[in-house]
């Protein structure tokens, strides 16, 4: 008896440590192509996400860059990491990590150093683009596409607080995490990983079990300065798409639709007759974009495109940035509570013209049976918004279906079901022929962005 319980004990820990992974061949077989990448700017401020010295302990102080006094307020410097990807000298690593450099400097693990070229920078990917006069370096190979999958072990090599070719491992914890910009941009579906990353790894690779890159480390959430297991890689599929362009022409172009796009929610798909909250609702389309060009509309719940499914807004820029200008594609959409299938053609990213909001003039319609007290707005809040119609929210009734719904003070309402609305008139005629007990889409501009909410009536 003693005897199988040894074994009920034993067994499972056997197992457990026959199936951990070793790592030491990546290591001994991928640090010679990790390099680290020190960086001197003029400026008040640091290279975005590296470590002031004054804010690192005392005892990592001797491992840092920085001797002696600080830098001076003149002249600062950063560091982080980075991969050679060929023999003659190509280097990818963050933005972030070179973004106002005076001068580069590659260190690689023999302690050789060199003078980079900044090839090119994606603001966008946060990825850049390197180059060292060398030959014959060491390289590291890309994975062909993005298989990884969510609890698979991985291996970071950077150079975190300065400490040279660190190692870190854990697992993925997510895929196609979105993390917008300041710009509110969203082209990078990260890779979410419990990868001890701290400031100096950033631009460093995220390998896979069989040695083969799947992701650049580029980002972490932390409240304290250091890893708390969140951090963000920037999956491979992007890394190929940018630094071929980058190597090749040295910029980066994206495919471009030209809209404004929002999720669906519980109300929202009832009211475009899905099954389920699912798809990117198209708030606003942009004129003469390549969205207007393909018969997108507002309205519009793009449920595939080229041949992705989008299970939400956020996937939509995913897709749409890693496609090649002037391509065809075919969109999936739900519109009027049917399935429709539109030839797009996909153009180049643009910037989007952003609005703001003025006040209007006294009460001169009413939607009782929503709640809401509207007014026309006025023609230079329309030209403003690139709109030719709408009515101004300027009171909410509490309780009412609006408040219900979330509709604000100051809200612009442009569509009721398939109705547009271009005066009050309209607006009150329209809520007039809502179906009892039913659940009707409201598009609506709250301070210069489009949206639609689910209204749903209980009369």
């Amino acid at each position: 008896m003693r005897l199988l319980l040894l074994l009920v004990v034993l067994l499972p820990g056997v197992s457990l440590a026959a199936t951990l992974p070793d790592f030491r061949k990546i290591v001994r077989d991928s640090s010679p192509a990790v390099v680290k990448i020190i960086v001197q700017s003029s400026g008040a401020q640091d290279a975005q996400g590296q470590p002031n010295p004054e804010e690192i302990p005392e005892y990592l102080r001797r491992f840092f860059e920085f001797r002696g006094a600080p830098p001076s307020q003149r002249q600062r410097m950063g560091m982080g990491s980075g991969f050679i990807i060929s023999d003659d000298g190509y280097i990818v690593t963050n933005n972030h990590v070179v973004a106002g450099a005076d001068s580069v400097l590659v260190r690689m693990s023999d302690r050789r150093e060199f003078d980079a070229e900044v090839i090119g920078t994606d603001p966008r990917s946060d990825l850049a683009l390197l180059r060292i006069q060398a030959s014959d370096l060491p390289v590291l190979e890309l994975a062909a596409g993005g298989d990884l999958e969510v609890g698979e072990w991985v291996l970071a090599i950077g150079s975190p607080f300065g400490l040279d070719y660190s190692v870190s491992a854990g697992i993925v914890s997510g895929k196609g995490r979105s993390l917008p910009t300041e710009r509110n941009e969203n082209y990078v579906p990260f890779i979410q990983t419990d990868v001890a990353i701290n400031p100096g790894n950033s631009g460093g690779p995220l390998f896979n079990l069989e040695g083969e890159v799947v992701g650049v480390n580029s980002q972490i959430f932390t409240r304290s300065g250091g890893s708390i297991g969140l951090s963000f890689a920037i999956p491979v599929s992007v890394v190929h798409n940018v630094v071929e362009q980058l190597r090749s022409d040295g910029r980066v172009t994206r495919g471009w639709l030209g809209v404004t796009i929002q999720d669906v929610d519980k109300n929202l798909a009832a009211s475009f007759g899905l099954q389920r909250p699912r798809g990117a609702l198209v708030a606003q389309v942009a004129a003469d974009s390549p969205a207007a060009k393909g018969g997108l509309r507002e309205g519009d719940v793009i449920i595939t495109f080229d041949g992705h499914d989008i299970p939400t807004s956020a996937d939509l820029p995913h897709v749409v940035g890693l496609i090649e200008p002037d391509r065809v594609v075919l969109v999936e959409v739900v519109r009027a509570k049917k399935r429709q299938k539109l030839k797009v053609t996909v153009g180049g990213l643009d910037a989007d013209d952003s609005y703001s909001l003025a006040a209007g003039e006294p009460e001169q319609g009413y939607g009782g049976r929503l709640g809401l007290v509207v007014e026309a707005a006025k023609a230079d809040i329309l030209e403003r918004m690139g709109i030719n119609g709408g009515v101004l929210v300027r009171e909410v009734v509490p309780e009412s279906v609006a408040a219900t719904a979330g509709i604000l003070p100051g809200d612009v309402i442009t569509l009721i079901g398939s109705s547009p609305i271009k005066s009050a008139e309209a607006f009150n005629a329209s809520v007039d022929k809502l179906p009892a007990n039913s659940s009707v889409p409201l598009r609506l501009i709250r301070r210069g962005a489009p949206m639609f909410i689910g209204l749903k009536l209980n009369d």
